[in-house]
């Protein structure tokens, strides 16, 4: 009597140590009941070390304990619930490292209690399939998305369907969750909350199912749920900000923004209290949000969103093929001991390989179904979905390359303000002598003009002679070697006055030429100028030659000069 006494003292001690810790959290003091809900479930799910076990882990226990083959209706003892959880966290320990493994009889004992107080609150001994399943895959760890697909799995029909009835049953089972850590009065169960969810549609399937249990913001009565979830992945979450009530210098978990006061941020234990300051009132709309983004960030974002380079708004989850198969379940899977759930096995064999040979067969006659067809447009959706991702990342990281860039191009050098004197001094002295070499050719092209205009026009005095001459004579203009010399040399034809007057003499239209033709032409026999002025021609072409050739080299020489001092710049800014 007296060990039975002391085993049932233990038990109540171990019954109410999770809720006296609980308490010792103050979560009371949170104003909104959402919070409030949401806080007490997390800090039950993390003592009881749930939050560690992945929901597909968890159904790969039911699995392995036989429970996918049982009714839900039917009904399991504590020592059994015990068995279960106990293979739950000794797999669990299995998967963790050596320095993270967990105490678990601590967590059976704590967990084992929970769910007794929670869905055996009359001491019957015994509590339902359904009821155990709900509430392990709800407070299990993992994305929301995997355990409404469970969840889905077990309310609907063979044909992916849900049964309101079945999920009438679930939100019951559910909700006794808000109800054990006493958020009864917020979250209690009423009989309308089925149709609360899904007012007006008729057949419920898995796509429907997921946008009202993950919509912004979802039914009232699961509003817990999601937040629960993004508990969990802001509980790390760093905001660099100061709040504007209690002035701590960083934030951890949520921030809040208030959409009316300019500026004014609280980090979430004032919110979740209701502290106010200032003009700041807490009737005003403040948004939450769970990640903290750069002001640098938040403008390539801007930019990229402008573009069109990232999409507007992402659906809350991937759309799912309407008649999936539901893996979730297993129950074919699960072992089978007895002799007739081995025939059972054996007919649930023949079935499934009739149903492949009808299905091969029609293959051939009938088109592709509408789930193969949806399967691969989900398939290229996604694609083209991690294809948009990779693109936006490259276009964000060049964004923030030019940024970089243009600051660095902005800011100041002291090799800007203070340039090395005896290279400016050099580079001006080029640049004078590149000014005076222009110059110089300038006046070498106009001397070689005007010698090709004197040129012409002797050209045209010498053949008005010969043709005189030759007409004297009485012989062929042609045989003149200097006519002949002439042809070989084409000259620009330029409109003169000289040799309009062929009657004059060589003397009247020599006037004003030059000493040197007036001696050839005094003489009888005329020298050949018309070669020396070519070779002169020719001196002064080469001469420009030589002009360009320094002024090409002074060119060089500022290049290397301005490519030095650019060099020398660079050296210094990555000193």
């Amino acid at each position: 009597m007296i060990e039975e006494g002391s085993k049932s003292s233990k038990s109540m001690v171990e019954k109410r140590q999770l809720f006296m810790e609980m308490r010792a959290q103050n979560f009371d003091v949170i104003r909104l009941s959402t919070y409030r809900t949401a806080c007490k479930l997390r800090f039950v799910q993390k003592r009881c070390n749930l939050h560690l076990v992945d929901v597909w882990n968890m159904i790969e226990a039911f699995r392995d304990n036989g429970l996918s083959t049982l009714d839900h209706n039917a009904e399991i003892n504590v020592s059994r619930l015990e068995t279960i959880l106990s293979s739950i966290f000794y797999q669990l320990n299995k998967r963790l490292p050596t320095t993270h493994q967990i105490n678990v009889d601590q967590s059976i004992g704590l967990l084992l209690n929970f769910i007794v107080a929670t869905y055996d609150s009359e001491g019957h001994g015994k509590l339902t399939v359904f009821a155990m399943k709900a509430m392990l895959a709800t407070m299990c760890g993992g994305k929301i998305l995997d355990k409404l697909r469970y969840i889905f799995s077990q309310i609907s029909d063979s044909n992916g369907v849900m049964v309101f009835a079945k999920f009438d049953q679930f939100l019951r089972e559910v909700l006794k969750l808000p109800t054990a850590v006493f958020e009864g009065p917020s979250f209690g169960y009423t009989e309308h909350y089925t149709r609360t969810c899904f007012p007006q549609q008729k057949k419920i399937l898995l796509n429907t199912f997921l946008d009202v249990l993950m919509a912004d913001p979802p039914p009232q009565c699961l509003v817990w749920l999601p937040l629960m979830h993004r508990l969990a992945n802001v509980e790390n979450v760093f905001h660099p900000v100061e709040c504007s009530y209690c002035r701590s210098e960083s934030m951890m978990g949520f921030r809040y923004r208030c959409q009316q006061c300019h500026g004014y941020q609280l980090c979430q234990s004032c919110f979740w209290r209701g502290h106010a300051s200032g003009p700041h009132s807490n009737q005003h709309q403040m948004k939450e949000h769970s990640s903290w983004k750069s002001p640098a960030k938040k403008l390539s974002h801007a930019i990229s969103k402008s573009l069109g380079c990232m999409p507007m708004g992402e659906p809350p989850h991937p759309v799912f093929p309407e008649a999936a198969e539901r893996p979730q379940d297993l129950a074919h899977t699960t072992t089978l001991e007895s002799p007739s759930r081995l025939d059972e096995e054996h007919r649930l064999i023949a079935r499934y390989a009739a149903r492949l040979a009808a299905e091969a067969s029609n293959s051939t006659q009938c088109p592709p179904s509408d789930l193969s067809f949806n399967f691969d447009a989900n398939k290229q959706q996604r694609q083209l979905i991690a294809e948009l991702e990779n693109k936006n990342r490259e276009i964000l990281q060049e964004i923030q390359r030019l940024r970089l860039e243009h600051e660095q191009a902005s800011q100041p050098t002291p090799e800007k303000a203070q340039q090395n004197p005896t290279l400016l001094a050099e580079l001006r002295l080029l640049r004078h002598r590149k000014d005076e070499l222009e110059r110089r050719m300038s006046a070498l092209q106009e001397s070689r003009r005007e010698l090709m205009v004197q040129l012409e026009g002797l050209m045209r005095l010498l053949k008005d002679e010969e043709q005189k001459q030759a007409t004297q004579t009485g012989s062929s203009p042609h045989s003149s070697p200097s006519h002949s010399a002439s042809c070989t040399m084409p000259m620009p034809i330029r409109s003169t006055s000289a040799g309009s007057t062929p009657t004059h003499t060589p003397q009247d239209c020599l006037a004003g030429v030059g000493d040197d033709v007036l001696d050839a032409f005094s003489q009888g026999v005329p020298r050949n100028l018309r070669n020396d002025l070519l070779v002169a021609a020719d001196s002064i072409t080469n001469t420009m030659s030589s002009l360009v050739k320094e002024l090409h080299s002074v060119d060089d020489g500022l290049e290397e000069e301005e490519c030095n001092m650019r060099n020398g710049r660079e050296k210094a800014e990555s000193e």
